[in-house]
């Protein structure tokens, strides 16, 4: 699949994705990539936020290809019983663990647990051993109940802006070769 055969969902975590972020750099550079817009990017509630990438996955013309950063993760899983459009695979990158008690801010545990059925596509989990949100082996245990690939980022730290991830080209060739071994 080449990239103009999607519709490429860029969903951010906590705070949403600020103008340096990778996913917002692939957001500008891929003429089908949009973001999943949501009401509340600091207080967020994980009814509205797994409702709007359901709107949004089901308002699609093409199949989707989600792209989920940290507690876009969990929303997007948690969305999945609500898509009717077709989904051709999802790119999750520092999948936070939500089920962690000592998560800041507390809320965000509201976001799991995380379902643990295999997913209905194809996926890639990518996790750094040193993501303060969530641990390596908790990002393997997820993975492989979803039946993700999971890429060991190293000590990539939250795979952000702030840890040095702006353009991150690593993640785009992954990227690339992910969405060229998907079927439309």
């Amino acid at each position: 699949m080449k990239a103009s055969d999607a519709e490429i969902l860029i969903i951010p975590g906590y705070t949403n994705s600020g103008p340096d972020h990778w996913q917002s750099r692939w957001e500008a550079k891929l003429s089908t990539a949009r973001r999943v817009e949501q009401a509340e990017w600091s207080k967020p509630v994980r009814d509205d936020w797994v409702s709007r990438i359901a709107e949004e996955v089901n308002a699609a013309t093409r199949p989707v290809v989600l792209v989920a950063h940290s507690l876009g993760i969990p929303s997007a899983i948690h969305a999945i019983p609500h898509f009717r459009n077709k989904v051709a695979g999802a790119f999750f990158v520092a999948p936070p663990d939500v089920a962690n008690p000592a998560i800041r801010p507390k809320h965000l545990m509201t976001f799991g647990p995380y379902p643990r059925d295999p997913l209905p596509f194809p996926t890639i989990t990518i996790a750094s051993r040193n993501d303060p949100f969530g641990s390596y082996e908790h990002a393997d245990d997820i993975a492989a109940s979803w039946g993700s690939l999971l890429i060991d980022a190293g000590e990539a730290g939250h795979i952000n802006s702030e840890s040095g991830h702006g353009p991150w080209p690593e993640g785009t060739m992954v990227f690339a070769q992910f969405l060229s071994r998907l079927k439309p």
